[in-house]
């Protein structure tokens, strides 16, 4: 005889309860790993914090790496930490949600969350992905058509330099006067180390006359050592590290031409961090 459905239900119930319990436990677990992570419990003989839970816990290094990663995320997704410890939200819910979510989209990706099953998110997942993709493509795009860079002179004859630049270039800019500036100013100091302590701080110079002499040092060091752009495509480089999973996410086409366009033109430097090729 066939059971009736309704006579499951108890039986379904005490399912889900417990279930929902194992993701309170989750939630708790992912704000020690957290904490422990914060504080470099795991720095005493291990690489990482997801290295010490293999040892320690038994979890591959996939799910190790994925529970600290997801626990980080949560430091900053109040609305998700909150949801995964009230049971609302499932932890395979969460771990696909924390991919993409910011403070910014948190609460909307909540509610997507708590309509669909874990797969519908996962799918939602990997189309918000690529909708981010290309919205970063198209906003590169606009600022590497917005650069700009003004010099002329005021009725004094003094240059005026107003400019506006894409913020990697914008970050390389700013390095390099922190570190013209700081040449500068070291020399000034070691030449007037015996001065009166008085005397040396009423002649340091503003920060806005300090960038000033950064910019002309760089400009003369420039025209002095000649401007070496640097092989094509191998004077900064970036190192991206990427999990696992991430790679294996499948790239529409759509999204291929946007990673292309973003590409940067071999006659412009690479990232915000990146480093002179040896």
């Amino acid at each position: 005889m066939q059971t009736c459905s309704r006579d499951l239900d108890p039986l379904g119930d005490e399912i889900a309860e417990p279930s929902a319990h194992l993701d309170a436990a989750t939630a708790r677990l992912l704000d020690l790993i957290r904490e422990f992570d914060a504080r470099g419990g795991w720095n005493v003989g291990f690489r990482s914090c997801a290295a010490w839970l293999g040892w320690r816990v038994g979890l591959d290094a996939g799910a190790a790496r994925e529970r600290v990663r997801v626990a980080r995320a949560l430091g900053t997704l109040p609305l998700l930490a909150q949801a995964l410890a009230r049971g609302e939200l499932s932890y395979a819910k969460v771990r696909a949600l924390t991919r993409v979510a910011t403070p910014e989209t948190e609460e909307q990706l909540l509610a997507l969350g708590r309509a669909g099953t874990a797969a519908h998110v996962e799918r939602l997942v990997r189309g918000w992905r690529r909708v981010d993709r290309q919205a970063e493509a198209r906003e590169s795009t606009r600022q590497h058509a917005g650069r700009a860079l003004h010099v002329y002179q005021d009725e004094g004859g003094m240059v005026i330099v107003r400019g506006r630049l894409e913020p990697e270039v914008g970050a390389l800019l700013v390095q390099a006067l922190a570190a013209a500036r700081q040449t500068l100013y070291q020399e000034t100091r070691l030449q007037h180390g015996d001065a009166d302590p008085v005397d040396a701080f009423a002649e340091t110079p503003t920060m806005a006359q300090q960038q000033a002499d950064a910019l002309a040092l760089l400009a003369e060091t420039s025209l002095h050592h000649g401007i070496d752009p640097g092989a094509p495509g191998e004077r900064y480089q970036v190192v991206v590290h990427v999990d696992a999973p991430v790679l294996a996410i499948p790239i529409s086409p759509a999204s291929r031409s946007s990673r292309t366009a973003r590409t940067f033109p071999r006659n412009r430097p690479g990232a915000w961090h990146a480093t002179r090729a040896a």
